[in-house]
C-alpha cells in the first residue's frame, strides 16, 4: 500500500469533555483542543465545531486531511456509523444517531466511528506501548469501565459489538447491583463513581472517617481522589474500599490472562492515575487469580491517562479502517 503523509482528525467524545486535534502519520499531535460536552443536540454541535477547528488548522498549515476519526462512550455499529441506543449509555441523545454519515456530508472526507476505548486501543497499538505487539488489551478504568481487544493483529468487536465490555465483567457472586442490572460487576468496585458509592453505604460503620472531613461534611462530595489519598494516609473505610478495588482489578487481570494470553495489557484512564503506585500490590494479586505461566509472558502496564491518546485513538482508527478495508492508508503497528 501507498503510505500517504497526510494527517488525521481524531475526536473523543466524552460524557464530560469532548476533543479533536490533528495527527501526524507518526502519531505526533499537531494540534487539539477540547470543549465541555453539552446535552441534547448540543454534543453534535459540539463535534462539528472541534472537527472544524481541526480541519481550518490543516488548511492554514497547508495540509491535506486523509480521514476522520471518532471515538464514542457506548456500543458502535462501525458498519453503519452510529452509536446504539442503549438505555445505561452516557449521551443516550446519540444513540442511533448517524454520526460518520453527518460529518462527511459536511466535511466531504471518510469518516469511521467506534467505541472510545476501542479507537484507545488501537492508538496503543499504532502509537504507544502497544505498536509491535500481536495481541493488546487495553482497560481504561475512569467514572466507568472499558475495554479493547488485540488479537493476532485484529481489533475484536464481538456479534453485537460489545467485546471488551470488561467492566461488566462479574468479579463476585454477590456483589453490588450495576447500573447495567448485573450483580458484582468489576465496575462497581474500580470505576470512579461507584468506588465512591461503596464508601458512602458504608459511612454508618465508620463515623470517624476522614472522609466526611475532607468533604465538608457532605457525603455527595466523597470521589476516588479522596479515596486514595485517605487509604495512603490510613483511613480504615477508604483503605477498605481500595482493597477491594485493587482485588477485583486483578480478578478482571486475572481472567484476561487466562483466557485470552495477550501480549501486552494497558491499564489507564483517570483512576489509572491512583492505581499506578500500586501496580506492584495488584500484580502481587493477580498471582493469585491468573495462569502463573501466562502471566510471566504478558507485560502489564498500568499508566496515567494521555491527554494526547484521545484523539491518538480517533487517528488510529481511520488508519487501521482504510486498511481493513482495502483504502490506501499507512501499514499497521509502525510497519513501514
Amino acid at each position: 500500500m501507498m503510505l500517504p503523509t497526510d494527517p488525521i482528525v481524531g475526536v473523543d467524545v466524552g460524557a464530560s469533555t469532548i476533543s479533536a486535534g490533528l495527527v501526524g502519520r507518526d502519531g505526533a499531535v499537531l494540534t487539539a483542543a477540547q470543549a465541555p460536552t453539552q446535552g441534547g443536540s448540543g454534543v453534535v454541535d459540539t463535534i462539528f465545531t472541534l472537527i472544524d477547528r481541526a480541519l481550518a488548522s490543516a488548511a492554514d498549515r497547508g495540509l491535506a486531511v486523509a480521514g476522520i476519526g471518532v471515538g464514542l462512550p457506548g456500543l458502535v455499529d462501525v458498519e453503519k456509523g452510529f452509536m446504539c441506543s442503549m438505555p445505561f449509555a452516557w449521551l443516550s441523545e446519540l444513540g442511533d444517531v448517524p454520526l460518520a454519515t453527518l460529518i462527511q456530508e459536511r466535511t466531504g472526507h471518510p469518516v469511521f466511528v467506534d467505541n472510545d476505548v476501542n479507537a484507545l486501543t488501537l492508538g496503543e497499538w499504532t502509537f504507544g506501548l502497544g505498536r509491535g505487539a500481536a495481541s493488546l488489551v487495553t482497560l481504561a478504568i475512569g467514572t466507568g469501565i472499558g475495554g479493547g481487544l488485540i488479537l493476532d493483529g485484529r481489533l475484536i468487536r464481538g456479534h453485537h459489538h460489545s467485546a471488551g465490555e470488561v467492566g461488566h465483567m462479574s468479579v463476585s457472586l454477590a456483589g453490588p447491583r450495576c447500573v447495567c442490572g448485573s450483580v458484582g460487576c468489576l465496575a462497581t468496585y474500580v470505576a470512579g463513581g461507584m468506588m465512591a458509592d461503596r464508601a458512602r453505604e458504608r459511612l454508618a460503620a465508620y463515623p470517624g472517617s476522614a472522609l466526611l472531613a475532607r468533604t465538608g461534611g457532605d457525603p455527595g462530595r466523597i470521589g476516588a481522589p479522596h479515596l486514595f489519598e485517605e487509604a495512603a494516609a490510613g483511613d480504615p473505610l477508604a483503605r477498605v474500599v481500595i482493597d477491594e478495588a485493587c482485588e477485583a482489578v486483578a480478578m478482571g487481570i486475572g481472567v484476561l490472562v487466562s483466557l485470552l494470553n495477550p501480549e501486552i495489557i494497558v491499564i489507564t484512564g483517570g483512576v489509572a492515575t491512583s492505581l499506578a503506585p500500586l501496580e506492584a500490590d495488584i500484580l502481587r494479586r493477580v498471582r493469585r487469580r491468573g495462569l502463573t505461566a501466562t502471566l510471566d509472558a504478558t507485560t502489564v502496564r498500568v499508566v496515567p491517562a494521555d491527554k494526547r491518546g484521545t484523539v491518538r485513538g480517533g487517528a488510529a482508527l481511520v488508519l487501521y479502517e482504510m486498511a481493513r478495508r482495502g483504502h490506501d492508508a499507512p501499514a499497521m503497528r509502525g510497519e513501514e
